[in-house]
């Protein structure tokens, strides 16, 4: 017999139909939290982005020039490919600040003006630099003051004018023969106005120049008389081995002496023309005039004690000035070139220049 089973969903007999269960798909509870999960992070992911663009942007535009960072891509929030691409636009303007940066101005006196070049190569001429080593103050010191005393001891002006053409000339000749002999000490010594240590002047323009005033010198001299010409002459002579010998030690002094001495030789025997014949000087008037090198010998020493010192000399300025110090020495030797000059005057008024 078979038995008859009731068909799926029918109800038996005497209980009251259940309520089917009615299941709810398996993903609505995981929709709601789902949709909230996805909304918090695409919140952070905007909030996430902006914050790093603002500091890309800040990077890019700080002014130390330094190139922004590219933020690394977030593969939780999916904007990886935006944030990759915020640093391009940035790279313009990271640029932008190299670009507008001042360019670096040279100093005015980088590179000298037409003006400066000028007034270089005036004082590197030739002619400058030979001036400048002639010795040009005590040249013109020492003919101004022998034509001034030719004046004196009644000479006429033309005959004054060429005694000082005469000892501008042959000073010139010391100085550029002291320059010579002295060119490795002052370089040495890095001594200022002296071109022919300072290599803008060479030697053999010195030496042509010098033969050229000694060609000079001499039909000067003799154009006073022939006598008065080979005082002057001796006179320079003793100047010119005075710039070897002697300068060193203790005598000094001599040559300064002796070169001035004869000085006066050179006034009283003097005159207009080659043929020209005068008289010897006065005794005293030959005295003084020693005296008056000997301390124009001191005050000429007193701006070179240092360089002397430092070599080793022991002239007598130079011993002097150890004692006395360089202030105190200018000063008693001025006031005896200042006192002996006033004798010459007196002694010469009384008694006249020649014998």
């Amino acid at each position: 017999m078979v038995e008859a089973r009731p068909r799926t969903g029918a109800t038996p007999a005497g209980k009251a139909p259940a309520k089917p269960a009615v299941s709810e798909p398996a993903t609505k509870p995981a929709t709601k939290p789902a949709t909230k999960s996805a909304a918090r992070s695409a919140t952070k992911s905007a909030a996430t982005s902006a914050d790093q663009s603002a500091r890309a942007t800040t990077t890019a535009t700080a002014p130390t020039g330094k190139p922004a960072k590219a933020p690394a891509a977030d593969s939780s929030t999916g904007t990886g490919t935006t944030e990759a691409t915020a640093p391009a636009r940035t790279t313009t303007t990271d640029q932008e600040p190299a670009a507008a940066e001042p360019t670096a101005v040279a100093p005015a006196d980088a590179a000298p003006s037409a003006a400066g070049r000028l007034r270089l190569s005036v004082l590197d001429s030739a002619p400058v630099t030979l001036l400048l080593a002639a010795h040009p103050r005590q040249a013109l010191l020492t003919a101004l003051g022998l034509g001034v005393a030719a004046l004196a001891a009644g000479r006429p002006t033309r005959e004054a004018a060429v005694v000082a053409a005469t000892v501008l000339v042959g000073q010139t000749i010391l100085g550029w023969h002291n320059d010579i002999v002295d060119r490795d000490r002052d370089a040495r010594h890095q001594l200022p106005h002296k071109p022919v240590a300072e290599g803008r002047l060479e030697t053999g323009s010195v030496w042509y120049a010098i033969v050229v005033a000694v060609l000079l010198v001499v039909p000067l001299s003799i154009s006073t008389g022939v006598t008065a010409g080979t005082c002057y002459l001796l006179a320079l002579a003793v100047g010119l081995l005075g710039n070897v010998v002697l300068r060193r030690g203790a005598l000094s002094w001599v040559p300064w002496a002796a070169s001035f001495a004869l000085y006066p030789a050179y006034l009283s025997y003097g005159g207009w023309g080659g043929s020209a014949e005068g008289a010897a000087p006065e005794v005293p008037i030959v005295v003084l005039a020693a005296l008056l090198g000997v301390g124009v010998h001191f005050v000429r020493s007193v701006w070179g004690l240092v360089p002397d010192d430092a070599d080793g000399w022991s002239h007598l300025p130079l011993v002097l000035g150890r004692r006395l110090g360089a202030t105190r020495l200018l000063v008693v030797s001025g006031v005896w070139t200042a006192a002996v000059v006033a004798l010459l005057a007196i002694v010469g008024s009384s008694t006249g220049l020649r014998q």
